[in-house]
């Protein structure tokens, strides 16, 4: 079954933490669940000029075949091998194992030509996509304090904002809107009102991640062009199909999703997660047989919440990437071959 999809541009939309150890606890829970939670794949495509008026953003979309290949963004890099994805999921703290991947494909100088993500490997993808080093971004991840990203709504929609994730997405990309990234990125979300998969690849990084990570009831939804947007793991917790749609002929997916039945579900925010988990298990499965080669590093009993193993997670990121590189290295040399 085909997924219907929306291409779009983004622009920027509308613009007391306390100090007690009980909010401050809560606070990291929930910025957790949000912001790496949050989906982040790009697809191709030309979503349009794009206005802001009167602080929402505004967009033009169309629909499109995700089996069809995307003209190039502006900013693809021409390549003479046939072009390849890196398609990253969502799975909030784990997603610090996407790092460890990047780390060993720049390493061996395997980079793709277009990274799509969900959720956690939407701020992961887009902050890679951007031109980031992988030393850098390691950096980035083990040094900045995610409770920052905890902006209170005071909203019966939403505990969260998610301006704050916006703001920390632009700054580390230089405030660059997507099409000027060096590499091609795009991210998704979903039509709050239709339900449709939406893929953003031009416009605003920040707003862009911000709508894939926009977790229900954790996020409030971003507005864009009068539209309301969510979570794009709600349709796609791992983007192989939207990668296969900007044209890869090869997609290395990454499966960072945690196994329901290692879950506790004892307080709100392990409750959301456990239905997230729940949802992306059964969603997950058909896309990722679509994918050339399946990573799954071995942080799905992690919490989704647990910033306290950084290194570790990033390394278990690193080891199953090496464990898998010749693989990956025979399935390239196979697709050029055949050209």
């Amino acid at each position: 079954m085909s997924t219907e999809l929306e291409f779009g541009s983004l622009s920027q939309p509308e613009s007391d933490r306390t100090h007690t150890s009980r909010r401050r606890k809560f606070l990291a829970l929930i910025a957790g669940v949000a912001m790496l939670q949050a989906c982040a794949s790009t697809g191709t495509g030309r979503g349009g000029a794009s206005t802001a008026a009167s602080g929402e953003s505004a967009a033009q979309e169309r629909s499109v075949d995700p089996t069809t290949p995307s003209p190039e963004s502006s900013g693809a890099v021409s390549s003479p091998r046939l072009p390849w994805a890196l398609a990253l999921g969502g799975g909030a703290a784990r997603g610090l194992a996407h790092i460890g991947i990047i780390q060993v494909l720049e390493r061996e100088g395997l980079v793709p030509d277009m990274v799509v993500g969900t959720s956690a490997g939407a701020l992961v993808g887009a902050l890679w996509a951007s031109g980031m080093d992988a030393a850098t971004l390691r950096a980035v991840a083990l040094s900045f304090d995610h409770s920052t990203l905890g902006d209170w709504a005071l909203s019966t929609r939403a505990l969260l904002k998610g301006q704050a994730l916006a703001d920390f997405v632009n700054r580390h990309v230089g405030n660059r809107p997507i099409e000027r990234f060096p590499r091609r990125f795009a991210a998704t979300a979903v039509d709050l009102w239709s339900g449709k998969l939406v893929v953003f690849d031009r416009g605003n990084a920040g707003i862009a991640v911000r709508a894939s990570a926009a977790v229900p009831g954790v996020f409030q939804p971003v507005q864009v062009a009068g539209r309301e947007y969510v979570d794009g793991g709600l349709a796609s917790p791992v983007p192989v199909r939207i990668a296969r749609g900007m044209g890869a002929k090869r997609v290395l997916a990454v499966d960072i999703s945690a196994k329901p039945q290692f879950q506790p579900t004892q307080s709100l925010g392990e409750l959301l997660m456990q239905t997230i988990n729940i949802m992306g298990e059964h969603l997950g499965q058909a896309e990722l047989s679509e994918a050339d080669l399946v990573l799954r590093p071995e942080v799905f009993q992690r919490s989704a919440i647990d910033f306290s193993t950084r290194p570790e997670a990033i390394y278990e990121g690193e080891k199953v990437m090496l464990a898998s590189l010749g693989k990956w290295k025979q399935l390239l040399r196979a697709t050029n071959q055949s050209q």
